[in-house]
C-alpha cells in the first residue's frame, strides 16, 4: 500500500489486479471472447478451447474468483453450469485505461507544444 493513497483507490487497484492477473493468461481471454457471443455451458467451452474439463475447470476458477464471470446452475439440471461475464469489472478496467490514456494524450500534447515553440524560437532567430 503506497503512503497517503486513498482507500478506495487501494480497493480498486486490487480489483483491478485481479483482472489483469485474470485476463493475462490466453486461455482465459480466449473464454472471454466466447462469452462475449453468449453465455456457455463450461463443457461447451472446454470444446471449443480444445481443453480438457479439468483444465477448463481450473480457469473458469479463476475467472469467477476474479470477479469477471458468474456461473448459473440450469434449472434442468443442477450439475450443468452455465458462465457468463460480468460488466462491472470490465468497467473499472476501462476507466484505467482512459486514465492512462488520457496521461499519454496529455503528454504528447505538451510534447508537441514543446516542439513547436522550439520551431517558432528558431525560426525568429535565423
Amino acid at each position: 500500500m503506497v503512503l497517503g493513497a486513498d482507500p478506495r483507490t487501494e480497493v480498486c487497484m486490487s480489483e483491478l489486479d485481479r483482472t489483469l492477473a485474470a485476463i493475462a493468461d490466453p486461455t482465459r481471454r480466449g473464454v472471454i471472447e466466447l462469452l462475449l457471443d453468449e453465455p456457455r455451458r463450461a463443457g461447451e467451452l472446454a470444446e471449443s478451447l480444445q481443453m480438457s474439463f479439468p483444465a477448463m475447470s481450473r480457469h473458469l476458477r479463476v475467472l469467477r474468483e476474479s470477479g469477471l464471470v458468474e456461473e448459473e446452475r440450469s434449472r434442468a439440471d443442477s450439475r450443468v453450469r452455465v458462465y457468463s461475464l460480468r460488466k462491472e469489472p470490465f468497467d473499472q478496467l476501462s476507466a484505467w485505461l482512459e486514465r492512462v490514456e488520457r496521461f499519454w494524450q496529455d503528454e504528447l500534447s505538451s510534447f508537441k507544444r514543446h516542439v513547436e515553440h522550439k520551431a517558432r524560437t528558431a525560426k525568429k532567430r535565423q
